[in-house]
């Protein structure tokens, strides 16, 4: 038993940090106030679909912190929290679904998208809460507050959400012991 423990920490603290590595490694920065297209998802959600619930969040968590001591966009105290910890511990929430061997590639990869699709949700919920209130006042006159944080932060959530997917797709059907079920 704690034998298990450890691996499972092990595991988390590894793809924590890869998901802190590939944060980083971004193709282009199109965003003002924070925010990229990477594969930072991709590890998070790994660990969550083979370790469930509590690691996933736990190591999305992780690389959220991970993210704010790398390159950090410091407005406000809970504005830290909402956009690094919170956001990226709530991809952890694919962790809900279950991918176990015995169903159908076609089965898994839509268990896997709706899973990916409800963390990217909830990070989305996060980073927006965030823009309204803190980020509002950059804003352009034609935009609220509320349509500008939608906007901006879709913008590159979307595409981290889409690439996720795809990147999970692969994995389930060329590496599956790298995605199935170990808990």
């Amino acid at each position: 038993m704690e034998r298990q423990r450890l691996k499972i920490m092990m595991e988390i603290a590894v793809m924590a940090g890869v998901g802190g590595i590939l944060s980083t490694i971004t193709p282009f920065r199109l965003w003002a106030y924070g925010g990229s297209v990477s594969l930072a998802m991709v590890p998070i959600v790994i660990i969550a679909f083979r370790r469930g619930l509590v690691a996933g969040v736990t190591s999305g968590l992780l690389v959220g912190l991970i993210n704010f001591l790398m390159n950090p966009t410091i407005t406000h105290p809970i504005q830290v929290v909402l956009d690094y910890p919170v956001a990226y511990a709530a991809l952890g929430m694919a962790g809900i679904v279950t991918i176990t061997d015995q169903t159908e590639n076609k089965v898994k990869i839509t268990n896997m998208a709706w899973a990916i699709a409800l963390g990217g949700f909830l990070r989305l919920t996060a980073h927006f809460i965030s823009g309204v209130v803190w980020f509002g006042a950059y804003a352009p006159e034609a935009f609220s507050p509320v349509l500008y944080s939608f906007l901006y932060n879709i913008s590159y959530i979307f595409p981290d959400v889409l690439i996720s997917i795809l990147v999970m797709a692969v994995l389930i059907v060329k590496a599956p012991h790298l995605v199935m079920v170990r808990r």
